[in-house]
């Protein structure tokens, strides 16, 4: 059984930092792609951030450039979200994903196959 496991969320004053983490078991996606959603109440899940295989090549939504870095590492088969000058409209449940079969880096909630439980974070102003 394949599972992802979200930790390292919480609540964190506007301009601090987080780091998330997601350790995958039961398979290795070691090349495969991996990311971040995030969905907030009342609003649809979004793409966050995705690396490929290596962590070399990364994709990150215009609202987090520049602030939150994804990383993986695959001896661990674990992927990060260091996530910093975090802002209120950053509130939601952060969700890991994975893809399948797949090499190919996407923004598409389709794309991944396998998905965490979420983890909250929540920043005050």
């Amino acid at each position: 059984q394949v599972n992802l496991v979200e930790s390292g969320g919480g609540l964190v004053q506007a301009g601090g930092s987080l780091r998330l983490s997601c350790a995958a078991s039961g398979r290795s996606f070691s090349m495969n792609p991996m990311g971040w959603f995030r969905q907030a109440t009342g609003k649809e899940r979004e793409f966050v951030a995705t690396c490929d295989r290596s962590g070399g090549y990364t994709l990150y939504a215009d609202s987090v450039k520049g602030r939150f870095t994804i990383s993986r590492d695959n001896a661990k088969n674990t992927v990060y979200l260091q996530m910093n000058s975090l802002k209120p409209e950053d509130t939601a449940v952060y969700y890991c994903a994975a893809q399948a079969a797949s090499t190919f880096t996407s923004r598409t909630r389709n794309a991944y196959q396998y998905w965490g439980q979420g983890t909250q974070v929540t920043v005050s102003s």
